[in-house]
């Protein structure tokens, strides 16, 4: 059966690279996803709040953790579903699988757009270069997107 706890602020649920060998539902609180926490480069990825889900990637993928999630607020109480019990949990629980899907998608258009995003800031500096301009506007993009992934990349994540 699945595993229902609660937890506190400062709790680590599973590091970066750990075997992603369960999901976890959040029933109510507040988790942080992060990459190289505790590191020197750490980088809050997301916020996570009641009703949603994290790490069913790795277990869907078998693969390692892509961040670490650590508790936010006390008392946060998450249900850990392992890989035995992940189709009956859904079965049971029919709408968080419509929760995991748009969050999937969410996170497949964002990726999409910061790709295109990329694909033309790079197009329109090699077109920049053979013209031997430098537009203020391209520069602008340039930090923009360098800024941007400095601080906040996106990984898919968990």
């Amino acid at each position: 059966m699945n595993d229902t706890n609660k937890y506190y602020r400062g709790n680590v649920i599973f590091r970066e690279g750990d075997p992603g060998d369960c999901t976890y539902e959040i029933q109510i609180g507040c988790v942080g996803v992060y990459r190289d926490y505790g590191g020197p480069n750490e980088t809050e990825i997301a916020k996570l709040y009641g009703g949603k889900v994290f790490g069913e990637m790795g277990l869907l993928e078998h693969a390692p953790r892509s961040a670490t999630v650590v508790v936010l607020e006390d008392n946060t109480v998450l249900t850990k579903v392992t890989e035995g019990e992940f189709f009956s949990y859904f079965e049971e629980n029919p709408s968080v699988i419509l929760n995991i899907m748009q969050q999937m998608c969410s996170h497949l258009r964002k990726t999409t757009k910061d790709y295109v995003e990329a694909c033309h800031t790079a197009f329109d500096t090699v077109e920049a270069e053979k013209s031997g301009k430098k537009s203020k506007t391209l520069l602008e993009r340039i930090k923009e997107l360098c800024d941007y992934y400095s601080s906040n990349s996106f990984y898919p994540y968990y």
